[in-house]
Protein backbone atom coordinates (compact mmCIF):
# COMPACT_ATOMS: atom_id res chain seq x y z
CA UNK A 1 0.00 0.00 0.00
CA UNK A 2 1.36 3.39 -0.91
CA UNK A 3 0.59 6.23 1.48
CA UNK A 4 0.08 9.78 0.32
CA UNK A 5 -0.89 12.33 2.91
CA UNK A 6 -4.59 13.14 2.95
CA UNK A 7 -4.07 16.20 5.09
CA UNK A 8 -5.72 19.25 3.54
CA UNK A 9 -3.16 21.00 1.32
CA UNK A 10 -3.78 24.32 3.05
CA UNK A 11 -2.62 22.86 6.35
CA UNK A 12 0.59 21.19 5.22
CA UNK A 13 2.45 21.55 1.98
CA UNK A 14 2.05 18.44 -0.14
CA UNK A 15 4.47 15.98 1.49
CA UNK A 16 6.26 13.49 -0.73
CA UNK A 17 4.61 10.08 -1.03
CA UNK A 18 6.06 7.34 1.13
CA UNK A 19 5.81 3.64 0.61
CA UNK A 20 4.21 1.98 3.62
CA UNK A 21 3.15 -1.62 3.21
CA UNK A 22 1.51 -3.47 6.08
CA UNK A 23 -0.68 -6.53 5.64
CA UNK A 24 -3.47 -6.27 8.21
CA UNK A 25 -4.95 -9.69 7.37
CA UNK A 26 -2.71 -11.40 9.94
CA UNK A 27 -3.56 -9.59 13.21
CA UNK A 28 -0.56 -10.82 15.22
CA UNK A 29 1.93 -9.78 12.55
CA UNK A 30 0.00 -6.57 11.88
CA UNK A 31 0.24 -5.48 15.53
CA UNK A 32 4.01 -5.95 15.42
CA UNK A 33 4.36 -4.08 12.11
CA UNK A 34 2.09 -1.23 13.25
CA UNK A 35 4.10 -0.88 16.47
CA UNK A 36 7.27 -0.59 14.38
CA UNK A 37 5.59 2.09 12.24
CA UNK A 38 4.42 3.98 15.33
CA UNK A 39 7.93 3.96 16.78
CA UNK A 40 9.20 5.91 13.77
CA UNK A 41 7.05 8.87 14.81
CA UNK A 42 8.08 12.25 16.08
CA UNK A 43 9.40 12.38 19.63
CA UNK A 44 7.09 13.99 22.17
CA UNK A 45 8.54 17.37 23.06
CA UNK A 46 5.37 19.20 24.08
CA UNK A 47 2.29 18.54 26.15
CA UNK A 48 -0.04 18.79 23.12
CA UNK A 49 0.43 18.69 19.36
CA UNK A 50 -1.84 19.50 16.43
CA UNK A 51 -2.11 16.24 14.49
CA UNK A 52 -4.86 17.25 12.05
CA UNK A 53 -6.20 20.73 11.32
CA UNK A 54 -7.62 22.07 14.61
CA UNK A 55 -7.31 18.63 16.28
CA UNK A 56 -4.78 18.18 19.08
CA UNK A 57 -3.59 15.17 21.08
CA UNK A 58 -2.29 15.99 24.53
CA UNK A 59 -1.67 14.92 28.09
CA UNK A 60 -3.39 15.79 31.38
CA UNK A 61 -1.22 18.87 31.86
CA UNK A 62 -2.32 20.29 28.50
CA UNK A 63 -5.96 19.88 29.51
CA UNK A 64 -5.44 21.74 32.79
CA UNK A 65 -3.25 24.59 31.50
CA UNK A 66 -5.73 27.44 31.11
CA UNK A 67 -3.19 29.73 29.45
CA UNK A 68 -2.41 27.18 26.71
CA UNK A 69 -6.08 26.32 26.21
CA UNK A 70 -6.80 30.01 25.67
CA UNK A 71 -3.71 30.57 23.53
CA UNK A 72 -4.65 27.72 21.18
CA UNK A 73 -8.35 28.69 21.35
CA UNK A 74 -9.46 25.19 22.33
CA UNK A 75 -13.27 25.03 22.32
CA UNK A 76 -13.82 21.30 22.89
CA UNK A 77 -12.10 18.77 25.13
CA UNK A 78 -12.43 15.01 24.89
CA UNK A 79 -10.96 13.39 27.99
CA UNK A 80 -10.14 9.73 27.35
CA UNK A 81 -9.12 9.28 31.01
CA UNK A 82 -12.29 10.63 32.63
CA UNK A 83 -13.01 9.45 36.15
CA UNK A 84 -16.41 9.48 37.82
CA UNK A 85 -14.61 10.58 40.97
CA UNK A 86 -13.32 13.69 39.21
CA UNK A 87 -16.12 15.42 37.39
CA UNK A 88 -15.72 17.88 34.54
CA UNK A 89 -13.45 20.66 35.72
CA UNK A 90 -15.52 23.78 36.48
CA UNK A 91 -12.92 25.85 34.63
CA UNK A 92 -14.18 24.45 31.31
CA UNK A 93 -17.61 25.92 31.94
CA UNK A 94 -16.06 29.28 32.84
CA UNK A 95 -13.96 29.15 29.66
CA UNK A 96 -16.90 28.14 27.45
CA UNK A 97 -15.28 24.80 26.56
CA UNK A 98 -17.52 21.89 25.61
CA UNK A 99 -16.44 18.75 27.47
CA UNK A 100 -16.88 15.04 26.86
CA UNK A 101 -15.45 12.46 29.22
CA UNK A 102 -14.81 8.79 28.48
CA UNK A 103 -13.87 6.54 31.36
CA UNK A 104 -11.23 4.31 29.77
CA UNK A 105 -8.37 2.27 31.14
CA UNK A 106 -5.06 1.97 29.33
CA UNK A 107 -4.96 -1.80 29.43
CA UNK A 108 -4.88 -4.35 26.61
CA UNK A 109 -8.09 -5.93 27.88
CA UNK A 110 -10.16 -2.72 27.86
CA UNK A 111 -12.68 -2.44 25.01
CA UNK A 112 -12.07 1.08 23.68
CA UNK A 113 -13.97 0.30 20.48
CA UNK A 114 -17.32 0.88 22.20
CA UNK A 115 -16.34 4.57 22.33
CA UNK A 116 -15.16 4.99 18.74
CA UNK A 117 -18.43 6.25 17.23
CA UNK A 118 -19.35 8.66 20.06
CA UNK A 119 -15.84 10.13 20.22
CA UNK A 120 -15.61 10.47 16.43
CA UNK A 121 -18.99 12.21 16.30
CA UNK A 122 -18.01 14.64 19.08
CA UNK A 123 -14.76 15.54 17.29
CA UNK A 124 -16.40 15.74 13.87
CA UNK A 125 -19.22 18.07 14.98
CA UNK A 126 -16.70 20.43 16.55
CA UNK A 127 -14.29 20.47 13.61
CA UNK A 128 -17.12 20.94 11.10
CA UNK A 129 -18.06 24.20 12.83
CA UNK A 130 -14.50 25.53 12.78
CA UNK A 131 -13.80 24.74 16.44
CA UNK A 132 -10.59 23.34 17.94
CA UNK A 133 -10.52 20.04 19.82
CA UNK A 134 -8.05 18.69 22.37
CA UNK A 135 -8.23 14.93 22.89
CA UNK A 136 -6.24 13.96 25.94
CA UNK A 137 -5.54 11.20 28.42
CA UNK A 138 -2.91 10.95 31.14
CA UNK A 139 0.21 10.95 28.94
CA UNK A 140 -1.28 11.58 25.49
CA UNK A 141 0.05 8.52 23.67
CA UNK A 142 -2.40 5.61 23.98
CA UNK A 143 -6.06 6.26 24.87
CA UNK A 144 -6.27 9.70 23.27
CA UNK A 145 -4.30 8.58 20.22
CA UNK A 146 -6.60 5.57 19.75
CA UNK A 147 -9.68 7.80 19.69
CA UNK A 148 -8.08 10.22 17.23
CA UNK A 149 -7.00 7.37 14.94
CA UNK A 150 -10.56 5.98 15.04
CA UNK A 151 -11.91 9.46 14.20
CA UNK A 152 -9.60 9.75 11.18
CA UNK A 153 -10.74 6.35 9.97
CA UNK A 154 -14.46 6.85 10.60
CA UNK A 155 -14.88 10.48 9.54
CA UNK A 156 -11.92 11.26 7.26
CA UNK A 157 -11.93 7.91 5.43
CA UNK A 158 -8.28 7.16 6.19
CA UNK A 159 -7.11 3.58 6.55
CA UNK A 160 -5.39 2.71 9.81
CA UNK A 161 -1.95 2.96 8.20
CA UNK A 162 -2.82 6.34 6.66
CA UNK A 163 -4.15 7.62 10.00
CA UNK A 164 -1.01 6.50 11.84
CA UNK A 165 1.21 8.13 9.21
CA UNK A 166 -0.73 11.40 9.48
CA UNK A 167 -0.60 11.52 13.29
CA UNK A 168 2.98 10.37 13.78
CA UNK A 169 4.27 13.25 11.61
CA UNK A 170 3.33 15.59 14.45
CA UNK A 171 3.22 13.53 17.66
CA UNK A 172 4.76 10.30 18.80
CA UNK A 173 1.94 7.98 19.86
CA UNK A 174 1.82 4.30 20.78
CA UNK A 175 -1.59 2.79 21.57
CA UNK A 176 -1.38 -0.39 23.62
CA UNK A 177 -1.60 -3.72 21.76
CA UNK A 178 -5.24 -4.27 22.66
CA UNK A 179 -6.17 -0.89 21.21
CA UNK A 180 -4.12 -1.60 18.08
CA UNK A 181 -6.03 -4.87 17.60
CA UNK A 182 -9.33 -2.98 17.95
CA UNK A 183 -8.18 -0.43 15.36
CA UNK A 184 -7.22 -3.27 13.00
CA UNK A 185 -10.74 -4.67 13.41
CA UNK A 186 -12.19 -1.24 12.63
CA UNK A 187 -9.98 -0.99 9.54
CA UNK A 188 -11.20 -4.38 8.34
CA UNK A 189 -14.84 -3.39 8.94
CA UNK A 190 -14.42 -0.12 7.05
CA UNK A 191 -12.11 -1.11 4.23
CA UNK A 192 -12.39 -4.88 3.98
CA UNK A 193 -9.90 -7.58 4.81
CA UNK A 194 -8.27 -7.49 1.40
CA UNK A 195 -7.33 -4.24 -0.30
Amino acid sequence: MSFRSKLPASWREDPPPRKVEIDLSSPALAVYELERLLLTGKAIISHADEVWPRLYIGDQYSAENQADLSKHRITHILNAAHSKRREQPAMYERMGITYMGIEAHDSCGFDMSVNFQAAASFIHRALNTGCKVLVHCQVGVSRSATLVLAYLMLKQNLTLVEAICAVKQNRGVIPNRGFIRQLITLDQQLFGKHR
